[in-house]
């Protein structure tokens, strides 16, 4: 049972209307119930127990975690440990195993060994096994160091764990922040239930309008590269990065709207990242809880421990102590883009698409931003000038790009040929001369396309300075639902779905 589905939007109204007629004090119970109807309604069965096995540990753990004195420092390492080995154990049996077995078998088959040397398994995962992972995972975490109080209602701690709206493609959370809304009373705000709503069909119409349209294109030129050379894969791969955006983005309207109809407000996971004027802060806008998470469970940690203490010292006496520091947080950055790979999946085509490529550029940004601003100093040229940032922007965009390569191609094999397959052909006249409209949309379909693009653009700048849905709010009464039923229709209308078409899952949903 798709988010985008008839069914769920059924499921979803009649538990709105449920949700503010029960007593509030049943509320967060409520919502446990409904988070563990739609993992059954959503065919997981009896995969629902991996996360309940998630929660037990958490809770579990960190009852005893209080229960210890702070002078038993040892023990309570070790009962950290365990709690944290506990999930990260069952992701890695769910996500992981087969990475391993596959990265053994190609190296043993490089050296002249039998193809399949170890046989795979084939685990069914639960939904948003990663969020759900990393968002308890950091509430254990918070409660060793004290920053968070420690969940004494199982119930509560499994609402929090299973939350369905987040299950779907996260974002992820952070315990001390967002969990006491799961709990609270929360009483009919027609404002509030409008507002998410109205949220919920700008996502809709980022999924079923534009990425699923993306979609035909990118799946034809992807499905057959070496038929569509050149102009092609640089087009569908432009097409790819703004599928991906709004395919994840429009999750996350729909995923927050439908949150905050319910009056519970979860963090943002995007902030226009296509304005970015470097990959750096390309990530600081894109998928923003998962970079937030990372460098507060990982990075920080990491450049904390005795050996980045030591290299950190030992690289500033080689190196002088701007160059030396820099050097050794170049490491510790190579560690955190490596897990950032490796969580977006098992397979190297997402170590490095996701991972280890933006390492490479964001060093690479770091060690040539002084040289370009003194070769911009002596040309006399404004480096924060107009011109010159809608350059970076560019760069950036074809960077990420070549990154989403990766991610989207079959493998890391298939991403390398269509790499030598897009630069070794110039066809570009197949952009203008009709060629691209037999990719699976005609006139009519890439004329919608292009119009929902312009749209998109046009919010994206206005939100740039604020939000767009409170500056419609301010607009007369009878402007502002003429928008949003425009907006509605345009779904209702140009969306991919009904009989016979079956609207593609989230791209993020498997993670």
């Amino acid at each position: 049972m798709g988010i985008t589905s008839f069914y769920f939007l059924c499921f979803f109204a009649v538990l709105l209307f449920i949700y503010y007629s029960v007593p509030r004090g049943f509320q967060w119970g409520f919502l446990l119930l409904c988070s563990v109807a739609y993992c059954l309604l959503a065919g997981q069965g009896v995969l629902v127990f991996y996360p309940l096995v998630s929660v037990g540990a958490c809770y579990v753990g960190t009852r005893l975690l209080i229960s210890m004195p702070a002078k038993e420092e040892k023990k309570r390492r070790g009962v950290l440990f365990v709690t944290i080995l506990v999930n990260i154990g069952i992701l890695f049996v769910l996500k992981y195993v087969n990475f391993f077995v596959n990265t053994f078998n190609g190296v043993a088959a490089f050296f002249g060994g039998p193809k399949e040397m170890i046989a795979g398994v084939d685990f069914l995962a639960p939904l948003g096994v990663s969020f759900y992972t990393f968002s308890l995972l950091g509430y254990v975490i918070d409660v060793y160091y004290g920053l968070a109080g420690p969940q004494e209602n199982f119930g509560k701690l499994a609402l929090y764990g299973l939350y369905f709206p987040n299950l779907i493609s996260g974002p992820i959370l952070k315990y001390r922040e967002h969990a006491d809304q799961f709990f609270a009373p929360h009483a009919f705000d027609y404002g509030q239930v409008t507002r998410g709503l109205q949220r919920m069909v700008w996502g809709f119409f980022k999924k079923l309008v534009i990425a699923e349209r993306l979609g035909v294109i990118v799946n034809t030129v992807y499905g057959d590269y070496e038929g569509y050379p050149g102009a092609y894969i640089f087009a569908a791969t432009a097409c790819y990065a703004v599928q991906l955006y709004t395919d994840f983005s429009g999750c996350m309207d729909i995923v927050l709207g439908m949150s905050e109809s319910l009056g519970i407000i979860l963090p943002e996971n995007f902030q226009t990242p296509f304005f970015s004027k470097s990959v750096a802060e390309y990530w600081r806008r894109w998928h923003i809880t998962l970079g937030v998470w990372m460098k507060d469970y990982v990075f920080y940690p990491l450049m904390r421990t005795a050996f980045f203490a030591g290299l950190n010292k030992s690289w500033k006496n080689r190196f002088g102590k701007k160059r030396g520091k820099q050097y050794a947080t170049f490491v510790a950055m190579f560690v955190l883009w490596l897990t950032v790979g490796v969580w977006h999946g098992g397979d190297w085509k997402f170590v490095i698409g996701s991972g280890l490529l933006h390492w490479f550029y964001i060093v690479m940004e770091e060690l040539l931003a002084p040289p370009f601003e003194r070769v911009m100093e002596r040309l006399h040229i404004d480096a924060q000038g107009r011109f010159v940032n809608a350059v970076r922007i560019l760069r950036t965009f074809f960077l990420v790009c070549v990154g989403d390569l990766f991610f989207r191609a079959a493998s890391v094999k298939d991403a390398f040929s269509m790499i030598g397959e897009a630069v070794s052909v110039r066809n570009a006249n197949v952009l203008w001369d009709g060629s691209f409209l037999q990719l699976g949309l005609d006139g009519t379909q890439t004329a919608v396309a292009f119009v929902s693009l312009l749209l998109l653009w046009a919010v994206s700048l206005l939100e740039r300075k604020g939000s767009v849905r409170e500056r419609i709010a301010k607009k007369p009464l009878p402007l502002r639902w003429m928008i949003w039923y425009a907006l509605l229709f345009s779904v209702i209308l140009f969306g991919y779905y009904g009989p016979g078409y079956s609207a593609s899952e989230f791209i993020y949903q498997g993670f």
